[in-house]
């Protein structure tokens, strides 16, 4: 299996590829996230995201998704974003400690989606590394739904609730407490919404 096989595998085909690489794939792998043809680096980028899952040799390149998380382009701190989380399973070195920060920077992303991508990869951070649930907590309760675009504040508000449910069940809080009741009493979501989330709680 080659970098160029890899490229036009199936959607089906990738996870197995991107695990039968050979480690020295993995710096031509890393460039292409910079690829300007999106297919190309989509493909890079879900193949270094399988390939996470199952070894931690994409680990060491951890700075190289860091620096991404203030590109000027979103597509690149969405890959950075993305990256990180699901090398954190292998981070013995506490590199996610010093990187929470940063990482969490994003939920303040002008692009709607990477602050849902950054939301998406918490319950990752929250499993691997729960001494971080105090941070993620108090940074998902102080978003500011009101400077989002009206259309994306619910989707972004059902994520936040998700993961701060699932941090609840073992470091629960006051402050959590009071966002879960100004979400189900406030007017951004709908009925159907409020009842899923009683469910998680």
């Amino acid at each position: 299996m080659t970098v160029e096989d890899l490229l036009i595998a199936s959607k089906e085909e990738l996870p197995e590829a991107a695990v039968a690489l050979q480690p020295s794939d993995l710096p031509q792998l890393i460039a292409l996230l910079s690829e300007k043809n999106d297919n190309i680096r989509y493909q890079a980028f879900l193949a270094l995201q399988y390939r996470s899952r199952s070894l931690d040799d994409v680990y060491p390149y951890w700075e190289r998704f860091r620096s991404k998380l203030t590109s000027d382009n979103s597509y690149q701190r969405s890959i950075g974003l993305m990256l990180i989380a699901e090398n954190v399973r292998w981070d013995t070195q506490g590199r996610m400690e010093a990187t929470i920060d940063a990482f969490l920077e994003c939920l303040n992303d002008e692009k709607p989606i990477t602050v849902r991508q950054c939301i998406q990869s918490l319950p990752i951070i929250h499993r691997y590394q729960p001494r971080l649930d105090e941070t993620i907590t108090a940074r998902l309760t102080a978003i500011d739904l009101m400077k989002i675009r009206e259309t994306m504040r619910k989707p972004i508000l059902m994520d936040a609730l998700q993961v701060l449910a699932a941090i609840r069940k073992e470091h629960p809080s006051e402050t959590m407490d009071r966002f879960f009741t100004d979400a189900l009493t406030g007017g951004i979501l709908d009925a159907k919404s409020k009842k899923q989330i009683q469910a998680l709680l």
